[in-house]
């Protein structure tokens, strides 16, 4: 189903938009916590922190390919808000040889530097031959993760969320469903986690690629069309800044993983069972501030500058909202979440785990307006100023890590401690530009 965003009540249809796109993530972060849990408990703390420093590293390379789709989608909506479908087509056409292109170069870059990379994220070496065996399984999978994030955009670009959700979900159910099996019935080990992603990644990209071919032919390329460098060269502008903004945040993320696996397996396992938890609590602002921008982008490819504006009051009343609530609720249960994952007597583990989460749960407010804030940059033209609150919030946070964990007063609580820093240091930035700036960015349109 498509659904035009330029029309009708606008908290309401930011929340029907935003309601599949939320739901899909959030199974997909139960997908997340299931593969933890099996891990976790069937195969150790040394599985578990292997899996969970490989889902970082993921993380970061599935972004790129991400951003690229993000920027792409940007474009999309734009294109659909002005009714240009001819546009539309050109666009399609020229995002997807260009993602394809640069994601078989990012597959065999991974295969061929796997040991390069492991040695760069510092991996101890009680965990390093079992990263290995899950990275090299989970590489085969990048192309799948290419289809179905493009696809993905495109749909949500022209109003139709619910039909990601659905494969999305089919997805993650037999994800769980194989890994129960090749985890615990053959008895594969980390390999066997690996496998049951690819398989269900692949699944759900050749269905929503048919999906979208059958269900919407009218978007496909027609011949005739001789604007496709002129279309990938817009493309370009939009995608490879939006996948800069999204790498660079997740390099980050990477290069925080390499001081936590500096303090041994114990920090490594609880790292990777509470950013789990953190993901999941945060991930429905996240999605949010995805459909926000669509919204925006929509919006401002029809010359609504007045819902826009309201669109942004009510965006940030709502992710404020939600996330102050999250807070609480992650602050207080942060132990009895831990033992999700972490058995009674993993003490160490339990106690680190906990200080994480009370740390970085306290403050879920200040990733919830950076999402919003990518959104809007991105959706008004300026993925430019959406690279630059992300260099500050990631800088800021790697900066502070590297800084202030050798001290051994403060040790691994000054990485968790410099997370929320960077937070409200980029937000400032960018609710400081949107105020100076907001004339330029939404004129008023011109009195009759």
């Amino acid at each position: 189903m498509q659904r035009d965003l330029t029309a009708g009540s606008v908290t309401g249809t930011m929340l029907r938009f935003a309601a599949p796109m939320i739901a899909g993530n959030l199974l997909q972060q139960l997908y997340n916590i299931a593969d933890t849990l099996i891990v976790g408990r069937f195969l150790g703390s040394d599985a578990l922190g292997a899996v969970g420093s490989a889902f970082t590293l993921m993380t970061f390379l599935t972004s790129i390919l991400l951003g690229l789709c993000m920027g792409s989608g940007t474009v999309f909506s734009i294109r659909f808000g002005q009714r240009d479908m001819e546009g539309l087509r050109e666009g399609i056409a020229a995002a997807f040889v260009l993602i394809a292109v640069i994601t078989a170069a990012l597959n065999i870059a991974v295969f061929a530097l796997i040991d390069p990379i492991l040695r760069f994220l510092r991996v101890h070496p009680q965990v390093y031959g079992l990263m290995r065996d899950y990275l090299y399984v989970i590489f085969f999978g990048i192309a799948f993760t290419f289809l179905y994030n493009f696809f993905a955009c495109l749909l949500r670009s022209i109003g139709n969320s619910a039909a990601p959700l659905m494969f999305l979900a089919f997805s993650a159910l037999l994800n769980i469903a194989l890994d129960l099996w090749f985890v615990l019935g053959l008895r594969w080990g980390v390999e066997g986690a690996a496998a049951a992603t690819v398989i269900a990644q692949g699944v759900s990209a050749a269905a929503i690629t048919l999906y979208t071919l059958l269900r919407f032919p009218h978007l496909l390329p027609r011949r005739g069309q001789g604007r496709l460098l002129a279309a990938m060269g817009e493309i370009g502008r939009h995608s490879v800044l939006t996948c800069v903004q999204q790498s660079v945040m997740n390099f980050g993320i990477l290069l925080v993983q390499g001081v936590v696996n500096s303090f041994g397996p114990a920090v490594m396992a609880a790292f990777a069972a509470a950013v789990k938890i953190d993901a999941f609590a945060y991930m429905p602002v996240q999605d949010f501030g995805n459909a926000f921008s669509t919204f925006v982008a929509q919006n401002y490819g029809a010359g609504q500058r007045e819902r826009i504006r309201t669109g942004i009051r009510r965006a940030a009343a709502l992710s404020m909202g939600f996330s102050l609530l999250i807070s609480v609720i992650v602050f207080v249960f942060a132990r009895p979440l831990m033992g999700i994952f972490v058995q009674a007597g993993e003490t160490e583990i339990l106690d680190i785990g906990v200080g994480y989460l009370r740390i970085e749960g306290a403050f879920y407010c200040g990733i919830a307006l950076l999402f919003l804030l990518y959104g809007l940059y991105r959706a008004l033209e300026r993925p430019g100023m959406s690279v630059v609150l992300t260099v500050i919030s990631l800088g800021t946070r790697v900066a502070l890590a590297y800084a202030l964990s050798p001290i051994p007063a403060v040790g691994v609580l000054g990485v968790w401690w410099a997370v929320p820093i960077g937070w409200f240091l980029a937000d400032l930035a960018g609710v400081g530009y949107f105020l100076l700036r907001r004339t330029a960015l939404l004129p008023f349109p011109p009195v009759e």
